[in-house]
């Protein structure tokens, strides 16, 4: 039961109280746990107003990315759950539809929630529930530059299937409002009284002869010039709006009007990201840090905890700006995300040559092809999961025609709290299989500099895989990247560790736990292996232990396997400690891998 009983007999006063409470709510757990803030303080009141005008349990609530869906979790018996958000064995900080029944739909990444109404407005009307449900999306603005968006608007303009979107424009304005002219066409729009008017005008036109309705048709057309909402309409959907996000009068009466309207209506709504908390709305503070934020102090806003250790993001920003000042054909880009990637350093130094492209990972990698092309030297920067968004850019794009991008890999392995939708754990399995692909991944810092260098002067497809935070392996030195060549951390005897990428300090710090001397080989690279020195190895040492943050399916272990197997090396005995084929659940890094068997501690009692 919703601890606030049904919204729908409450008053607006009321209403404003519970959001009010909701909002505190938020801020407490995200200081301590970490988590997606602003938007989620922003989107508050629309959440209320949704649940205060449809049934979540009956009418399916569509948050695309979802990550602003906390209210509708606080809303839907997860109060006291709450305090166990992101934590390992707690609730999602996503939708999740194994919590709860008003969780319509899993996501984690963005721009999907158009085409899931379409899919839920046609099965409505398939199963004779129309006039008794209807999807309602909540979107962000950001979430509308993605073409799948689009390819979804075309299709529910065209059909006309009953459906509801909230597009709540918090950052990048759609249509800014200009003044009282604007305000006054908003109140206008979201009436009943224009939306009669607007149908029974177009009833008139289409019924005037083609000879009489030249001149109302161009007073039509200047009208809508005036009006913000032009792309919605001509894609066929009611637009209503821009209205204020925050005024929960406001966005109950236009849900009920949208609701009878019983076609596709776009309403669009205008929030401030951070709501109710002053340093998140942009009070001397950089917006973008306060979307995803780890444990902070309420009152000033200070993070709790500071590494001082440089993570591998890090020394990709740095090289990548060193690569660019030393040669003017690197160029770069990344998709919504250049403070995530370390990109942000070199859009700023040189916004000529890098790009952010918005939530657009296809155009990202098919973009940089033609740059490759042109003779430029892309560096593409994309998180693991994200770049999953790319794969048939990638084949077709960029591999068929072999050119030379290259695809700096983020958050690959665990990447915690955000749980199954952002694990890191595909790209090996997926990349390999594409011709003319190299993959590499450094280990340590150093060695992420000479993979950056190496890459830079590959001529065709390459990428380099990287965690997120500190690599867990420190070195001294390091040799320079060679193309399919592997690099020996120890030499020992009879049993053999093959670390990839940050498997190697795994590896390393597991070899410390046992009682044997295992040689320890950094392997570098997964495609093209090093298969002179495995065929040496596979003479002296026949236990071979697979360290890789990724899935042992298509993953490292896999590779070698093939190898032996086209190799006719039949007495070596491969142990993969990569991970099963199952999703990767939420957590802590050190909880979830404890989950899966994985800490140095645990591998060392396996091998023993």
């Amino acid at each position: 039961m919703n601890r606030f009983g049904d919204l729908s007999n409450k008053s607006i006063k009321e209403l404003e109280e519970i959001a009010s409470t909701i909002r505190k709510r938020i801020l407490e757990v995200v200081s301590k746990n970490g988590g997606h803030l602003s938007s989620s303080l922003g989107a508050t009141d629309i959440i209320v107003a949704m649940h205060a005008v449809f049934n979540s349990e009956e009418n399916p609530f569509i948050f695309d990315v979802s990550h602003q869906a906390y209210a509708h979790k606080l809303l839907t018996d997860r109060w006291e759950k709450f305090e166990t958000l992101r934590k390992f064995n707690g609730i999602s900080g996503y939708i999740k539809p194994e919590e709860s029944k008003s969780d319509y739909y899993m996501a984690g990444h963005s721009s999907t929630s158009i085409s899931l109404a379409v899919g839920s407005a046609k099965a409505i009307r398939l199963k004779g529930e129309e006039g008794f449900r209807v999807p309602v999306v909540l979107i962000g603005d950001g979430s509308m530059s993605a073409g799948m968006i689009y390819e979804a608007l075309n299709e529910l303009g065209d059909k006309k299937y009953p459906a509801i979107i909230i597009l709540n424009d918090n950052e990048m304005s759609i249509a800014s409002p200009i003044g009282a002219l604007s305000r006054i066409l908003s109140q206008t729009m979201a009436s009943p009284f224009y939306q009669k008017f607007k149908k029974k005008t177009k009833d008139i036109l289409e019924a005037l002869p083609k000879s009489a309705t030249y001149m109302a048709r161009r007073f039509e057309e200047s009208f809508q010039l005036i009006t913000p909402g032009i792309l919605f309409e001509e894609l066929g959907l009611e637009y209503i709006g821009p209205i204020d996000g925050h005024n929960i009068s406001s966005l109950i009466e236009t849900l009920k009007l949208a609701k009878n309207l019983k076609r596709p209506v776009i309403i669009h709504v205008q929030t401030t990201k951070g709501k109710g908390y002053a340093i998140a709305e942009g009070a001397g503070s950089n917006k973008e840090h306060w979307h995803g934020v780890g444990p902070f102090d309420i009152e000033s806003g200070a993070t709790l905890k500071k590494s001082s250790t440089k993570s591998a993001t890090d020394i990709f920003s740095e090289t990548l700006l060193s690569l660019a000042k030393e040669d003017e054909k690197v160029v770069g880009v990344t998709a919504a995300m250049p403070t995530g990637t370390g990109m942000s350093r070199a859009i700023k130094e040189y916004p000529d040559r890098f790009w952010d492209v918005a939530i657009a990972e296809q155009h990202a990698v098919t973009s940089m092809g033609a740059l490759a092309k042109e003779g430029f030297k892309p560096f593409c920067a994309i998180y693991s999961t994200f770049l999953q968004r790319g794969y048939d850019q990638l084949i077709h794009d960029i591999c068929l025609m072999n050119l030379g991008v290259a695809f700096a890999i983020d958050r690959a392995g665990i990447v915690g709290e955000d749980g199954e939708t952002h694990q890191g754990v595909f790209d090996i399995s997926y990349l390999r299989a594409i011709p003319n692909m190299t993959l590499f991944a450094p280990s340590s810092n150093l060695s992420m500099v000479e993979a950056m260098r190496f890459a830079k002067d590959f001529p065709t497809p390459c990428a380099f895989r990287y965690p997120r935070g500190a690599f867990s392996f420190k070195e001294e030195t390091t040799p320079p990247f060679t193309i399919g060549k592997s690099h020996t951390i120890q030499e020992g005897k009879d049993i053999l560790f093959i670390g990839y990428g940050n498997g190697v300090g795994r590896a390393v710090k597991t070899a410390e736990l046992i009682d044997k001397n295992p040689t320890i080989l950094d392997l570098r690279f997964v495609k093209p292996l090093d298969g002179e020195r495995l065929k040496e190895l596979s003479n002296t040492h026949k236990r071979w232990f697979i360290f890789s943050d990724s899935v042992k399916m298509g993953g490292v272990g896999s590779a070698i396997l093939e190898f032996l197997n086209e190799n006719s090396i039949r007495d070596i005995e491969v142990i993969s400690f990569e991970y099963d084929d199952k999703f990767i659940t939420h957590g802590d890094k050190k909880s979830v891998e404890e989950s899966l068997g994985i800490l140095p501690e645990e591998l060392a009692k396996r091998i023993k």
